[in-house]
This record gives C-alpha cells, sequence and structure tokens, in this order.
C-alpha cells in the first residue's frame, strides 16, 4: 500500500496538536481523511471514514481516548488505533493498549517514530 492511500483519522481535543499531526503526517505522504474533537465525534468520523489509522488522544473531556478506543474495536474489531500523549504514565497507556489500542505515540511528534509506528502497525510486524 502506498503512502498515500493510508487513509488517517486523528482524534484530539485541541487543534493545535490536530494542525502539527496532520502537517506532519502530510509531510511524510499520508492522507488524513479527517479530524475529530471528542471521542464521540471520533466514533461518527471513523463509521463515516473507514481509516485505515486512527491516532487518539488519551486525555479528552467527554470521553477519554481510552473509552473511545473501547467503544471503536467494539464497533470494528479491526480498527487500528495508535494513542497518542505527552504522558509519560505507563499505566494510561497500558489501559489504551488494553482497550485496543496497537500502539502509541509521544508528544511532541517525531516524523520517523510517526512513520515506523504505522507502518509496523499496517504491516503486522
Amino acid at each position: 500500500m502506498a503512502l498515500k492511500d493510508v487513509r488517517i483519522l486523528i482524534v484530539d481535543d485541541e487543534l493545535f496538536f490536530r494542525q502539527v499531526l496532520r502537517a506532519v503526517l502530510e509531510q511524510i505522504g499520508f492522507t488524513v481523511v479527517g479530524e475529530a474533537a471528542t471521542g464521540d465525534e471520533a466514533l461518527q468520523q471513523y463509521k463515516a471514514l473507514r481509516p485505515h489509522i486512527v491516532i487518539m488522544d488519551i486525555y479528552m473531556p467527554d470521553k477519554n481516548g481510552i473509552d473511545a478506543t473501547k467503544e471503536l474495536v467494539a464497533i470494528d474489531p479491526n480498527a487500528r488505533v495508535l494513542v497518542a500523549s505527552a504522558s509519560d504514565f505507563d499505566s494510561d497507556i497500558q489501559a489504551a493498549l488494553d482497550a485496543g489500542a496497537k500502539g502509541n505515540l509521544m508528544k511532541p511528534f517525531v516524523p520517523k517514530e510517526i512513520y515506523e509506528t504505522i507502518r509496523k502497525v499496517l504491516t503486522g510486524k
């Protein structure tokens, strides 16, 4: 699958982080098909857009990324969710992985790490 064919949904309550992540992903060559600011929006966008990858912030008001990931994986067991966080709280990242996330990305975002993580999730390696 070519990079431009990889469709990504960005979920973060902070517009700044969505903009930064979109710029990094598009610079790498991925296609960002949508953005959501809440967990509920993420679920609606996922159903409508069916992206290959969802990059989900852990800490959001209303519905956090862990709960949204659980619901997303319940809708589609094959959903590929990567959680994004500036936190080093291993318990939060582990909770997200237990909820069905396939990996995590640390803020601030590093393009090479994003590329490698997405590649691993897509190829299963």
